[in-house]
C-alpha cells in the first residue's frame, strides 16, 4: 500500500481532529525519516561550483609539481656534473698510478737485466 493511500485511509477512519492531526504528524515524521533534508541536497549549482574549485586546485597542484620537477631536474644535472668531474679526476689519478707502476716495472726489469748481465760476466766461462 502506498504512503498516500495509507494516510488517506487513516484520516478517513479518524474520528476526531486530534486523531487526524496525530496521523498527519506521523506521516510527516515518516516522510522526513525517508528523505534527507532539502538543505542537505546538492544542487547542480553546488556540484558545478565544487567541480570548478577542484579543477582549480588540480591546476595549482600541477603547477607546483611542474615547478618541483624542474627543480629536481636541475639538481640531477648538478649532481651529474659533479659526478662526471669526479670520474674525470679518478681517471687522471688512475692513469698517473698506472704510469708510475709502469716506470717501476721497467726500472725493475732494467735492474734485473743488469744483475743478470753481471752474474753472467762473473760466472762466465
Amino acid at each position: 500500500m502506498s504512503a498516500a493511500f495509507d494516510l488517506y485511509t487513516k484520516l478517513k477512519h479518524s474520528s476526531s481532529d486530534e486523531e487526524r492531526a496525530e496521523v498527519i504528524a506521523q506521516a510527516f515524521d515518516a516522510l522526513e525519516a525517508r528523505f534527507p533534508q532539502l538543505n542537505d541536497l546538492a544542487t547542480q549549482g553546488h556540484v558545478r561550483e565544487a567541480e570548478l574549485r577542484l579543477q582549480k586546485e588540480i591546476k595549482e597542484v600541477e603547477a607546483r609539481l611542474q615547478k618541483d620537477i624542474k627543480a629536481l631536474e636541475l639538481q640531477i644535472k648538478e649532481v651529474d656534473a659533479r659526478l662526471q668531474e669526479r670520474i674525470s679526476q679518478l681517471e687522471v689519478s688512475l692513469h698517473q698510478a698506472l704510469a708510475a707502476q709502469t716506470r717501476w716495472l721497467i726500472g725493475g726489469l732494467a735492474i734485473l737485466g743488469v744483475v743478470l748481465k753481471l752474474a753472467d760476466v762473473l760466472i762466465g766461462p
